[in-house]
């Protein structure tokens, strides 16, 4: 991975991944979210959704954090003027709680499932919830999801369900995150690309393609593959 490149095509978008707000109202109406509710917002990038979580714990806090320090810049920037929102740089699963919600859009599948939702359960308030999005194979066709998710062991809804049961969580509910959210991360990064591309090197174009192929990917198999947005409690 070309990191430094990927960085320069990533930076100055409005989020890392797909979301909408519509979605992030679903899960904190679904989780009972309070309204002064303390919010981890985790692996949050540019803090694409903390305006989504404030509408719904519009007297609490977000903590959002992320591990690239230029996404957490953008997001302090982005929030500089509301003392609700605090954004760093670290690790998403070292943030010290309680929290009423852990909001984790596109970013568990890094740590997986099991570990993600047992180590999140001591920073958890009473009665509190995560919320987080996982790469899903819709039609249970796992050679379609090697083309958007490569080597990532993609689950059919009914695994991933099974999954947060065996961490020993109860699943409030899903539900597939939709395009309108898949396109808000796309096409952002569609218009970046296009800027990049003009006067841009052989490895920065290399970077380009492989988003472009991304992006591609997605949208021809959208129907089979893509992110099943999950709302869990502890047992």
């Amino acid at each position: 991975m070309d990191w430094a490149n990927f960085f320069v095509v990533h930076s100055d978008l409005p989020r890392e991944g797909p979301g909408s707000a519509q979605e992030v109202a679903w899960a904190c109406g679904l989780a009972g979210v309070p309204v002064d509710a303390s919010v981890l917002d985790a692996g949050g990038g540019p803090g694409g959704d903390v305006a989504a979580l404030l509408a719904s714990a519009p007297e609490g806090r977000v903590l959002t954090v992320d591990s690239h320090e230029g996404f957490t810049e953008q997001a302090k920037a982005r929030f500089v003027e509301d003392r609700r929102v605090t954004a760093v740089s670290g690790d998403m699963m070292a943030q010290s709680g309680p929290f009423d919600l852990i909001w984790c859009a596109g970013a568990l599948y890094f740590v997986g499932i099991e570990d993600g939702l047992s180590g999140w359960r001591g920073q958890l308030a009473e009665g509190g919830s995560v919320a987080f999005s996982e790469p899903c194979s819709f039609d249970g066709d796992k050679a379609r999801a090697v083309a958007m998710f490569e080597d990532y062991p993609v689950g059919t809804e009914a695994e991933i369900r099974a999954r947060i049961e065996g961490a020993g969580y109860e699943v409030l509910g899903t539900r597939k995150v939709s395009d309108a959210a898949w396109e808000a991360y796309y096409g952002p990064m569609d218009a970046r690309v296009a800027l990049l591309r003009q006067g841009a090197d052989a490895a920065l174009g290399a970077e380009l393609d492989a988003t472009e192929a991304e992006a591609r990917a997605w949208r021809d198999n959208r129907e089979s593959s893509g992110y099943l947005l999950c709302v869990a409690r502890p047992v």
